[in-house]
């Protein structure tokens, strides 16, 4: 395991995400008599600390989230800046995120009606004391989270349930033109978010309500192969019965859950306390009974039937697993002097390739303006849906690239990689070998091509939907070849 890094009065331990803002860091508080605390630090990328407009959302949630003590909302210690670094510190909770235990609950059966509505009522009551939360003047602070998502719920390994990231959240406090920019999760919008419209508590409601879809099928409502196709969705907000995947649901709990994602906000649960209301009434009627105990012993089960422990990622210091991934290399590239500007900065450009890159699943591992390195991983070993993804996505950020003004170079590498348990890594050095030294490389050359370079194997998998011609070959370790193939 590598050396924790000193970070003001913290020593970082380890990278646990990278966002579209900010990368986020388990680290270690220290205090008088020897006394330590673990906590989490999220700190403004490098390669955003001078944007104002970043910072500005960054301090801003902070501002939200410090106004929120509440048992079902990760709190906020202290916001800080550290070099010219902006960060804050974060309650750590130690557990998973719900999108990271639906993927794996899906193995062992359907999520358990009880537990997803048990789920539902700790994000509702944190939403009520959000949405009616006050100023010490008291007056509304009118704050909707903006992102509500399995991505952005922590359920802990004693069973607690708490909403995090209001990275985008609005309150009444921020300037109107930070409301003007559509921020998110396409397929956890409201129909009024897609559109830019104005917003309140009622739209985190018809998100709660996609991923309550969610849990009860083991399906994505609106999530389609495309950006534009996924908004569509979320416009006309078609959503079929969920008693046709999953016939127990009763009809009382699909007229809620169909009310929750009604298209127009005057049809659906005009508050969160009515929502929560209903559900428990519900709940009582039908003997939908679940604790905290019950979440925790179904996380343990989850776990468990996976070959884990809870704390298996990091009970083998320096352990390394050969793991299956995909490797994404993208960079945009200004247009010839002799054609127009562009019509966006690179960090505008940057901030919506984040967004699309989170829809689909993708690891930010490197993010400077205008260039990412993407991950997809797959330790079952089957690299046929990551290739895929990687290319329609690559497709989407192509599209969305040429329409404000840039170019797109970009490279596809499949591959293996050996991950540290401990840090999700490979070993030093690991920017220059394999999938990721070959992705970079390939993407160079797409920048004189114009056009997406993928492997043999990569070209193999997506050749029904993406049809690649065969660029040439190159040579790696002596009398060994790769084929090169283009797509796009």
């Amino acid at each position: 395991m590598s050396q924790p890094q000193q970070f003001g009065e913290y020593h970082l331990l380890e990278k646990i995400a990278t966002g579209g803002m900010a990368e986020v860091w388990r680290a270690r508080a220290y205090g008088l008599a020897g006394f330590e605390k673990i906590l989490v630090i999220k700190r403004v990328l490098d390669s955003l600390a001078k944007d104002d407009e970043f910072v500005r959302l960054f301090i801003d949630e902070a501002k939200i989230a410090v106004q929120l003590l509440h048992v079902n909302i990760v709190q906020v210690f202290e916001l800080g800046e550290v070099n010219g670094s902006y960060y804050m510190a974060l309650e750590y909770v130690h557990g998973l995120d719900l999108a990271r235990l639906l993927t794996q609950a899906r193995k062992v059966g359907n999520f358990p009606v009880p537990l997803a509505l048990f789920v539902l009522c700790e994000v509702l009551k944190a939403l009520q004391f959000a949405h009616e939360r006050l100023s010490e003047e008291g007056v509304p602070l009118r704050i909707v989270h903006c992102d509500i998502s399995p991505q952005n719920m922590l359920v802990s390994y004693a069973g607690e349930v708490k909403i995090t990231d209001f990275g985008i959240s609005r309150a009444a406090f921020q300037s109107e033109t930070l409301h003007e920019v559509i921020r998110g999760k396409y397929a956890y919008m409201s129909p009024e978010q897609v559109e830019g419209a104005e917003l309140d508590g009622r739209s985190d409601l018809f998100s709660l309500g996609i991923v309550l879809y969610e849990l009860l099928t083991g399906r994505r409502l609106f999530k389609a192969k495309t950006r534009d196709e996924t908004i569509a969705r979320v416009r006309r907000a078609e959503v079929p019965s969920p008693r046709t995947y999953r016939p127990e649901i009763s009809t009382d709990l699909e007229g809620i859950l169909l009310r929750a994602l009604a298209q127009s906000v005057d049809n659906r649960f005009q508050s969160a306390a009515e929502m929560l209301e209903e559900i428990g009434v519900l709940m009582v009627r039908e003997g939908h009974r679940a604790t905290n105990n019950d979440l925790a012993a179904f996380v343990r089960n989850v776990i468990e039937s996976d070959g884990q422990t809870p704390d298996s990622r990091r009970a083998e210091v320096g352990a390394s697993q050969p793991t299956a991934v995909v490797v994404l290399a993208v960079e945009a590239l200004a247009p010839p002097r002799s054609l127009s500007s562009p019509k966006a900065s690179l960090a505008a450009l940057t901030q919506e390739w984040s967004g699309i890159i989170g829809e689909a699943g993708g690891e930010m591992w490197e993010r400077t303006d205008g260039s990412m390195l993407v991950l997809w991983i797959d330790a079952g070993g089957d690299l046929r849906v990551p290739i895929d993804v990687a290319t329609r996505t690559t497709a989407t950020l192509r599209k969305v690239t040429h329409k404000v003004g840039y170019r797109l170079a970009a490279g596809i590498a499949p591959g293996v990689a050996r991950l540290h348990a401990d840090t999700g890594r490979p070993s030093e050095g690991w920017e220059l070998a394999g999938p990721f030294y070959l992705a970079r490389w390939m993407m160079n050359l797409s920048a004189h091509r114009g056009r997406t370079l993928l492997t043999e194997v990569g070209a193999k998998q997506v050749e029904k939907t993406e049809p690649a011609a065969l660029l040439g070959r190159i040579s790696i370790l002596g009398n060994r070849y790769i084929n090169l193939y283009e797509v796009g």
